[in-house]
């Protein structure tokens, strides 16, 4: 049984800018897994992983009911990649199945999450 859906949208230009004025928010954004494949990026591809995972954190918060918060933190939602190169969820608050998909375009990414009991 489906226990919740989110979708988030992060328009890259505000990414940037936000990153910016205050670079301290990557730490704040990524867990260390992530931190780690954020590192061997370009800084064009830094942007775009960095956008993904915020999308796809605000989007499981709010599949959670929740949003970020008490619950569902940046550091407790860790997002990472299989081998073929598709994100799934590492770690979370939620007991059941998580489902995520992300996508990118030239100005914005979009993150989709389904939570499943």
């Amino acid at each position: 049984m489906i226990a919740g859906i989110g979708v988030d949208l992060v328009d890259l230009d505000h990414m940037v800018s936000v990153v910016e004025k205050s670079p301290r928010i990557v730490e704040r954004i990524l867990t260390a897994n992530e931190l780690e494949l954020y590192a061997l990026r370009s800084d064009k591809r830094k942007v775009e992983f960095l956008a993904g995972r915020y999308a796809a954190k605000e989007a499981f918060s709010k599949a959670m009911g929740t949003g970020i918060g008490k619950v569902v933190s940046f550091q407790n939602v860790s997002v990472l990649n299989d081998e073929q190169g598709c994100p799934y969820i590492e770690k979370s608050p939620f007991n059941g199945r998580a489902f995520i998909s992300i996508s990118h375009s030239q100005n914005a990414v979009v993150a989709q999450v389904v939570l499943e009991q």
